[in-house]
């Protein structure tokens, strides 16, 4: 199967770029990959998308997506692409069923995965009081208290940015020690918000079951394994994110931690005819509508490409 643009991923960035794609006469595939919609599939209320004057669901948000990018003529495709060859022209991708796609320029937006603690309550509530992102979610806890779990960078400033709503911030740390910036440790640790609880770690969440919502969490030691009961109204898991760029290791340029790296102001990555866009190559905003721009900016610069191909 051969098209002038494939798209891998199906969050807001591939969405948006199969859009910008197919309107620009470009007849996209997009494959959708292990989770259709990425990471808005498991946010329930969202109210910072542009356009919308109510609060709406993030599995809605998609569904609506999904189907704009249908209505202009994407060809989309429910499988996984598990390899890809980008040293030879076209472009090849092979997915989990066996089926192989020839592209003149590719999409990579894959998107990025918080990293979870794995225990059975943290799923139970998320969406409902658990969140791995505080610039989504901050704004529902205004004047409650709430707990960060985490020690690094982005533990600290979801920590410092919940107290613009949160009226008690309590950052749970299994170390006595952070591993953020000393910069950030520092207002950290002087506002009088935040209150640090060093050498525990998150044992359980509770809450109520009908409707879903966080009560409290069970903190245990991790010097002598006692058990602390702490009230709380939301919990934040801050001990980062993973882009899942696994197969394009090897095949075009990252970081350290595996985020595509692409030109300045641009969505184009190390290999000529490859753009990268959304959670995948941002570590920074980490946004629905940032990643909705570089979906659109990747479909452009692919129309770019593909004209002077032509």
């Amino acid at each position: 199967m051969h098209s002038k643009v494939l798209i891998i991923g199906s969050g807001p960035a591939g969405y948006t770029a199969a859009i910008y794609a197919a309107r620009a006469m470009l007849s996209p595939t997009l494959v959708q990959g292990l989770q259709p919609g990425g990471q808005l599939t498991i946010t329930t209320d969202v109210e910072n998308y542009p356009g919308y004057g109510d609060v709406i669901q993030g599995p809605w948000l998609m569904e609506q997506m999904e189907t704009q990018a249908k209505n202009v003529g994407t060809n989309i495709i429910n499988d996984m692409i598990k390899s890809v060859d980008f040293e030879n022209r076209p472009f090849t991708a092979v997915s989990e069923n066996g089926d192989t796609y020839t592209a003149d320029s590719i999409i990579i937006s894959t998107g990025a995965q918080a990293r979870w603690l794995g225990l059975d309550s943290e799923q139970k509530f998320q969406g409902y009081g658990v969140s791995a992102c505080a610039t989504c979610d901050g704004f529902f806890f205004k004047d409650r208290e709430v707990v960060v779990v985490g020690g690094g960078n982005s533990a600290v400033e979801e920590a410092l940015f919940l107290t613009s709503f949160a009226s008690k911030v309590h950052l749970v740390h299994r170390r006595d020690t952070l591993r953020a910036e000393k910069i950030l440790q520092d207002r950290l640790l002087n506002h009088a918000k935040i209150n640090c609880i060093w050498n525990n770690q998150l044992d359980e969440i509770y809450g109520e079951d009908s409707p879903p919502n966080v009560q409290g969490v069970k903190l245990k030691s991790t010097l002598d394994g006692s058990i602390t009961d702490l009230k709380v109204d939301g919990v934040f898991i801050a001990i980062g994110h993973d882009p899942a760029t696994q197969i394009f290791k090897g095949k075009v340029e990252m970081d350290d931690e595996g985020y595509i790296i692409t030109k300045p102001d641009s969505t184009v990555t190390s290999v000529e005819g490859v753009y990268a866009a959304g959670d995948v190559k941002d570590k920074t905003f980490r946004q629905a509508v940032t990643a909705a721009g570089m979906g659109c900016m990747a479909a452009l610069e692919a129309e770019k490409y593909i004209s002077g191909l032509e």
